[in-house]
């Protein structure tokens, strides 16, 4: 079994954009903004041992706000340059009521099919409680990245640890090193 490490898109790796307290994804590629120490979290991450995944909500595209093409720009990006291992996307809107929309952890449990990964000694990152919520739910351990600003909108609950950075959350995942406890 391989461990891994989640990771949400928007607040995460990249800066939001914040209107009235609620965050919103780049409307375009040449807004993406990668966060101070992402890269370098990233990359400690994965020379210990750890799968990072990205798994993100883009709803715009159900919406009709956002182009799907546009979307995959930025996740092009973010392969090139933070050499995730890969990025599990729900394009749909809450009322859709799929499996993969977080809070629900389909992303995550459908990761954790297809690259064997033990969930128990997994991490979910995100910076909102939809994050959270599905992390608990696929029964990783959970870190929330403070936000810049306090998004108006339910708090997040029940984490294992709230931190500022992706970096400072890959610290955190070092020094209590549950990837050590492999089979």
């Amino acid at each position: 079994m391989q461990l891994a490490v989640f990771l949400d898109r928007d607040g995460v790796i990249n800066r939001t954009i914040i209107r009235d307290r609620k965050p919103y994804p780049p409307a375009k590629l040449e807004d993406v903004e990668f966060l101070p120490g992402t890269a370098e979290a990233i990359q400690l991450l994965r020379s210990s041992g750890y799968i990072v995944i990205v798994v993100t909500n883009q709803p715009d595209v159900a919406k009709g706000i956002q182009s799907k093409a546009v979307v995959e720009s930025i996740h092009g990006l973010i392969r090139q340059q933070l050499q995730v291992d890969d990025i599990k996307v729900c394009y749909h809107v809450d009322e859709d009521n799929c499996q993969c929309r977080k809070p629900k952890p389909g992303m995550i449990l459908a990761a954790a099919q297809e690259y064997s990964i033990e969930l128990a000694k997994s991490y979910m990152i995100g910076d909102r409680w939809r994050d959270i919520d599905a992390g608990k739910a696929a029964g990783c351990r959970t870190i929330l990245i403070q936000p810049e600003v306090s998004y108006n909108e339910k708090q997040s609950q029940g984490m294992d640890a709230v931190v500022e950075s992706l970096y400072e959350a890959a610290a955190f995942i070092m020094k209590n090193n549950f990837g050590k406890e492999r089979k």
